[in-house]
């Protein structure tokens, strides 16, 4: 069957002397594997079609398991990010996490149009933490485990203080707090970033300045969440957290 669809990569591997296998995530078909003949050729017409955080057309048949690509056309090459180390870790974690969240075939409009809008928001120079703590947000809703942050989980309460518990899935109030002893206290501007997370997708993410100190504390709440729930060990957030250790 022939397919005709948007896509993004979000992996790229060798294949044999001068192919390469990519996974899209598609705005119409989920996540799909792609085989491009001769993209490890210097001439190739198709190289640049198998770089990672490439957006762009994908024509390709495909019978039960891999596709093989017919043509293709480059809608937004994304080199920028590939050229600069720290845009590069930041991108290959949201595709990694994304790889990782989304069965082949399962539908991903949702987190498609996500990505193709964190990728453009770290091109355009936005805090790339900031942006990917909005992306692990929608990858949790996406995944059904979106965090209750608006009232305590627990008992429905709407009058804090909060604190954050992941294995509960959101806010605790104070009458709930012995429900987890290890839930996570957070002062209020944390919280209004979690809520504005909730109500927010990419696309509407403006340029924002946060306090080092208010994104240290949102990078903990995250990780605590996506820890809980996705449970995924991920070689991108390692090397992303090994940057961070030698960026102080």
């Amino acid at each position: 069957m022939l397919y005709r669809v948007e896509g993004i990569v979000i992996r790229s591997m060798d294949y044999g002397e001068g192919n390469k296998i990519v996974t899209i995530i598609t705005d119409t078909h989920g996540k799909a594997g792609v085989l491009i003949r001769g993209a490890k050729k210097a001439r190739s017409r198709h190289a640049s079609l198998a770089q990672p955080f490439t957006y762009g057309e994908f024509v390709f048949f495909r019978g039960s398991g891999l596709g093989t690509l017919n043509s293709g056309e480059i809608i937004a090459s994304h080199h920028a990010l590939r050229e600069n180390l720290e845009l590069a870790a930041y991108a290959s974690y949201a595709a990694e996490l994304t790889d990782r969240s989304l069965q082949d075939d399962e539908a991903g409009g949702y987190l498609f149009r996500q990505l193709r809008a964190y990728l453009e928001a770290l091109e355009e120079g936005k805090d790339p933490q900031i942006v990917t703590f909005l992306y692990e947000m929608k990858i949790l809703e996406a995944s059904g485990y979106g965090p209750v942050v608006d009232a305590c989980v627990s008992c429905g309460a709407e009058d804090g203080p909060f604190r954050l518990s992941a294995s509960a899935g959101g806010a605790l109030c104070r009458r709930c707090f012995p429900r987890d002893p290890e839930a996570l206290e957070l002062a209020e501007g944390p919280w209004k970033l979690l809520r504005l997370f909730r109500r927010m997708d990419l696309t509407r993410l403006g340029h924002v300045q946060v306090k080092e100190e208010t994104k240290a504390a949102l990078k903990t709440a995250m990780r605590r969440l996506t820890d809980a729930h996705l449970g995924y060990h991920l070689k991108s957030r390692a090397f992303l957290d090994q940057m961070d250790k030698y960026s102080l």
